[in-house]
């Protein structure tokens, strides 16, 4: 039934009319209890912010046309009258079940209070997200649900700015994990996932293996060509180092020109293999202008120690790698 619209009752039958009236009887009875409500300052839902209210025995529903207007429909463009379908049918399909179940729920007795936030599609397309709270107001001699009202409000600016604000967490998120320049892990990432990794493994008994990386005379490249051109070698590097390791493998910018590579359930001589296809295809690689640049590498295998010495250990094959002629991996 839409509200302040003119009925023709010639055209319906008696068992139709008796229907109206029956209806119009517990509409009636929902409004004057609710009138009590408001005049004695209990009524929790008082204020005109689009109430409803449902038939259960014919399905119809009365509201507040803002709720469809809203939605983008005219009050003349909408079925006489208007079932309770005309909206459930609208609404997304993730979020129908939680609805039905909701007011089914609350039908049944078994909660107080008919509660759900849901999306309901617009004429134009977009979604809408609602936040509806109602009860089951009358019930027969049987206990069976006959009318329930509730209000409904338009929730969709609020839950915009949720998202959006959600989104914006993620990407500060993201940025404090992330080394701003490579967009691999930053150091404190990377510690933190081989601390985790480290958890694991004692619990496991699973071996871990750790490589540290030096491009080498980086210096030289930026003192010669710019720290531009620096910059790009590090974003290079990581990417293939990032490109030749596990999807359960990590790695980070531990230092200026250093990378730290965490293989979980891996040993030193298989940790070997990978590293030394990262230098390999880091010497393959063609810069610009000719450039060639590789890397040196030391690698160690976990023994139970504190992860400050873990790293020390792979930082001292690492130096050693340096000082027997660079371009190496040293284990």
């Amino acid at each position: 039934m839409k509200r302040g619209t003119a009925m023709d009752y010639s055209r319906y039958t008696r068992a139709q009319l008796i229907e109206i009236i029956d209806e119009l009887k517990m509409l009636n009875k929902e409004l004057l209890s609710e009138k009590e409500q408001e005049v004695r300052l209990d009524f929790a839902w008082s204020g005109n912010l689009g109430h409803w209210y449902l038939n259960l025995k014919t399905g119809n529903v009365v509201f507040n046309s803002l709720k469809v207007t809203t939605l983008g429909y005219r009050i003349d463009e909408l079925p006489d009258p208007v079932n309770y379908s005309f909206f459930t049918d609208k609404l997304h399909p993730d979020d129908y079940p939680l609805v039905m179940d909701a007011m089914r729920q609350n039908m049944a007795g078994t909660t107080d209070v008919y509660e759900c936030e849901y999306r309901i599609r617009a004429l134009d397309g977009s979604w809408k997200w609602f936040y509806d709270r109602g009860k089951v107001t009358q019930r027969d001699a049987q206990g069976k649900a006959e009318f329930a009202a509730g209000i409904v409000f338009d929730i969709t600016a609020k839950k915009e700015r949720a998202l959006q604000l959600e989104h914006e967490n993620k990407l500060l998120e993201a940025e404090n994990v992330t080394d701003a320049l490579t967009r691999i892990n930053n150091r404190k990432a990377v510690l933190a996932v081989l601390a985790s990794t480290i958890h694991e493994a004692s619990r496991t008994s699973q071996p871990v293996a750790i490589a540290m990386f030096d491009i080498d005379h980086f210096k030289t490249v930026n003192d010669t060509r710019g720290h531009v051109f620096g910059d790009q070698v590090l974003q290079v590097t990581a990417n293939i180092i990032a490109g030749n390791i596990r999807v359960q493998d990590a790695v980070g910018r531990y230092g200026g020109e250093e990378f730290l590579v965490v293989l979980p359930n891996t040993d030193q001589v298989s940790a070997s293999l990978v590293c030394e296809r990262i230098r390999a295809r880091i010497e393959a690689y063609q810069f610009a202008e000719g450039l060639k640049i590789t890397i040196s590498g030391g690698i160690a295998e976990y023994r139970g120690e504190a992860v400050t010495a873990f790293i020390d250990r792979a930082d001292q094959k690492l130096y050693q790698a340096k000082e027997s002629g660079r371009n190496r991996i040293v284990v």
